[in-house]
C-alpha cells in the first residue's frame, strides 16, 4: 500500500513524542545526578545527621525505609494474593464480585494524602499507634493492595484454562491446583506487582507526613531494632521533603539521586525476574507437552 503524506506526518509526531519523552527523562537524570552525585559518599550513606557532630546522614533513613516497604509488603501481598485468586478462582460472577472490583479501582484512585489522613486518625489515634512506620506501613498496604491484587488477578487470568481442566481431571484439588500449577504459571506478573508495589512504596510521601514521622536516629541496642517499628521514622523522600524546606538543596539531591538508583535497579530486577521466570515457565510448558 502507498503511504501518503498524512500517514508521513503522523509517524513523524509518533517518533517526536518519543524522543521528546527520552529527553525529559535523560534531562532529569543527568540534571540530578550533576547536583546530587559530589554528595555522594559512604560517609554520607553510613552516618546519621548530628549538629552536635557536625554530620550530614541519610542511614537512619535508609534503615527507615527498608523497615517500611519490607512491612509493608509483609501485610500488604498475602492480602492482595488472596484476594486475587478469590476473585479469579472461587468468587461467582454477579453484584458481590462487580462491588469488590469497584472498591478495588477506587482505592487506586485515591490521593494518597487522603490515605495519610485516614491513616493518622485510624492507625494513629483510634489504635493508638502514633507516629510510627507500623503507623505508616498500615497505610501504604491500603495504597498498595489494589496494585497487587490486580497485577496477581490480570496475571492468573493469562494462565491457559487447559492447566485448569487438566488438573482437575487428573483428581488434583482446587487449591493443590492453584498452588502447584497456577501461581508458578502466574509468577511473572505477581513478581511484577510486588515490584511495582515496591517502586510507590519508595516515592511515596504525602501519606507518610502524616502517619510515619520524621525520626532518623539509628537504634543504640540489639532490641532497639525490634522496637524501631513502634517509634517515629522518616523515610528517604520525608528527608529528601524536609531538606528542600531548610534549603539544604546539596542534600536533597543527594537523597534524590539514592531514590533513583534504587527505583532503576527495581526496574532492572523487574526485567531479570520476569524473564528468568518466563524462560522457566518455558521449560515447564515443555516438559508437560512431552
Amino acid at each position: 500500500m502507498m503511504r501518503t503524506l498524512k500517514d508521513d506526518v503522523l509517524l513523524c509526531l509518533i517518533y517526536l513524542a518519543a524522543f521528546f519523552a527520552e529527553f525529559l527523562l535523560i534531562g532529569i537524570l543527568v540534571y540530578v545526578f550533576v547536583k546530587g552525585f559530589p554528595q555522594m559518599s559512604l560517609y554520607f550513606l553510613t552516618t546519621v545527621t548530628s549538629i552536635r557532630q557536625g554530620t550530614v546522614g541519610i542511614a537512619g533513613n535508609l534503615v527507615n525505609t527498608v523497615y517500611l516497604v519490607a512491612l509493608t509488603l509483609l501485610i500488604a501481598v498475602p492480602i492482595g494474593i488472596g484476594a486475587a485468586i478469590y476473585l479469579n478462582e472461587y468468587a461467582k460472577p454477579g453484584r458481590a464480585v462487580r462491588l469488590l472490583l469497584f472498591t478495588t479501582e477506587t482505592l487506586s484512585g485515591i490521593p494518597s494524602v487522603i490515605f495519610g489522613l485516614f491513616g493518622m486518625v485510624f492507625f494513629g489515634m483510634t489504635l493508638g499507634l502514633g507516629y510510627s512506620i507500623l503507623t505508616g506501613a498500615l497505610t501504604l498496604s491500603l495504597m498498595v493492595l489494589p496494585l497487587i491484587t490486580r497485577n496477581t488477578q490480570e496475571a492468573l487470568k493469562t494462565v491457559p484454562e487447559s492447566y485448569r481442566s487438566g488438573a482437575l481431571s487428573m483428581g488434583a484439588g482446587k487449591w493443590y491446583m492453584i498452588r502447584t500449577i497456577l501461581l508458578p504459571s502466574a509468577m511473572p506478573g505477581i513478581v511484577t506487582g510486588v515490584i511495582l508495589a515496591i517502586s510507590r512504596i519508595l516515592g511515596e510521601s504525602a501519606a507518610l507526613l502524616f502517619t510515619a514521622g520524621s525520626g532518623y536516629f539509628l537504634p543504640r541496642s540489639f532490641g532497639g531494632w525490634f522496637h524501631k517499628i513502634v517509634e517515629s521514622g522518616g523515610t528517604l523522600t520525608i528527608q529528601l521533603y524536609l531538606s528542600m524546606t531548610k534549603a539544604q538543596y546539596d542534600v536533597a539531591f543527594g537523597i534524590a539521586v539514592v531514590l533513583l538508583c534504587m527505583v532503576w535497579c527495581m526496574n532492572l530486577l523487574t526485567k531479570v525476574l520476569a524473564r528468568k521466570f518466563g524462560v522457566d515457565m518455558s521449560a515447564a510448558t515443555g516438559e508437560r507437552q512431552m
